[in-house]
């Protein structure tokens, strides 16, 4: 499983990359392999404005349908539109063509109270022990 280390992390499984003022968000390599084959995602219309922990889509796999949450606050500036064609991109590329959504951060030091790599990667090495 892959944690990279340039991203944060949140405890729903989303990933976070600062570019800028912008954070791009999907969810990570851990969550694709928990949901299995991805079937469908529904993201939200560029200019929606979101709170941090706010839902702003739903991933639905064979196994289950899983919100998504707002790892930051800001506006939707972009939606990764391809997945409605190919939500298998989020299985098969989770950290590179299989991302969701790009935020223009209100708060860029929101990132900050996100989890680090190895945080994230003890997060679900407990989590794992827990199932």
């Amino acid at each position: 499983m892959e944690f990279p280390a340039n991203l944060r992390y949140t405890k729903e499984h989303e990933w976070a990359r600062q570019e800028g003022n912008r954070v791009v968000v999907g969810i990570t390599d851990y969550a694709q392999k928990e949901l299995g084959d991805v079937v469908f995602v529904e993201l939200p219309e560029v200019g929606t404005a979101i709170a941090v922990t706010d839902t702003f889509g739903v991933v639905e796999s064979v196994k289950a349908v899983s919100d998504l949450y707002a790892p930051v606050s800001g506006t939707i500036v972009e939606a990764n539109t391809i997945l409605e064609d190919q939500p298998e991109l989020v299985n098969a590329s989770p950290y590179g063509q299989g991302w969701m959504v790009s935020i223009e951060a209100a708060f860029i030091e929101e990132l900050q109270q996100l989890l680090t790599a190895v945080e994230y990667q003890a997060y679900v090495a407990q989590e794992k022990l827990s199932h």
